[in-house]
């Protein structure tokens, strides 16, 4: 579905295609978003996702419940948005998941560090497989959130990627979807995604 975009949302000679810059041209996809969609602004690109299906959220569910079960000190929290520094420009990016001390977020900020988050967790979806794979890697890892969790529905793996370095992480072990996936410290539980 098209996000519609008023005709004096470009102003003439201001720099950038069309007379928008991309920070602007993403506010304003972000406020005219309808509730439940995604505005992400990721390596410069504006992406704007849909609701996810229901297999996507029944297995966001089950992350969070298994985490819940294994530490009730943490914050579970989904449709929290991250600012997170980029190459050239701020990212801007709502994981599916993310992990971080109870409180971190307890603010009126739309959009946060990402100094206290623990983990991060995406599920892939036909429109989102690509970044998650690749973009959000490189994003997560130069942010330094600790752990990113990918559960590649298409490929049927649990990826984690630990110990980020740059641009990437210095580690990442590869599970097929079904077995028991040992997540590292900070965390430093077994996942069980049987359940999914």
């Amino acid at each position: 579905m098209p996000l519609p975009v008023p005709e004096d949302a470009f102003s003439p000679g201001t720099p950038d295609h069309e007379g928008a810059s991309v920070g602007k041209t993403f506010e304003l996809f972000s406020a005219l978003a309808p509730k439940g969609w995604r505005v992400e602004l990721i390596e410069g690109e504006i992406y704007v996702v849909p609701p996810a299906n229901g297999e996507h959220e029944e297995i966001v569910s089950e992350l969070n419940g298994q985490v819940r079960d294994h530490d009730k000190g943490v914050g579970r929290y989904t449709g929290v948005g991250l600012s997170l520094p980029g190459t050239t420009d701020a990212v801007r990016v709502i994981p599916d998941l993310v992990i971080a001390p109870k409180g971190s977020f307890d603010d009126q900020h739309e959009w946060h560090a990402p100094d206290p988050v623990l983990l991060v967790a995406e599920v892939t979806s036909s429109s989102t497989a690509r970044r998650d794979r690749v973009q959000k890697i490189r994003a997560y890892a130069r942010a330094g959130i600790p752990l990113y969790l990918l559960v590649d529905r298409e490929a049927g793996e649990a990826v984690v990627c630990a110990e980020p370095q740059g641009d990437d992480y210095a580690h990442k072990h590869v599970h097929k979807l079904g077995t028991v996936v040992p997540l590292p410290a900070p965390l430093g539980f077994e996942l069980d995604t049987g359940a999914f």
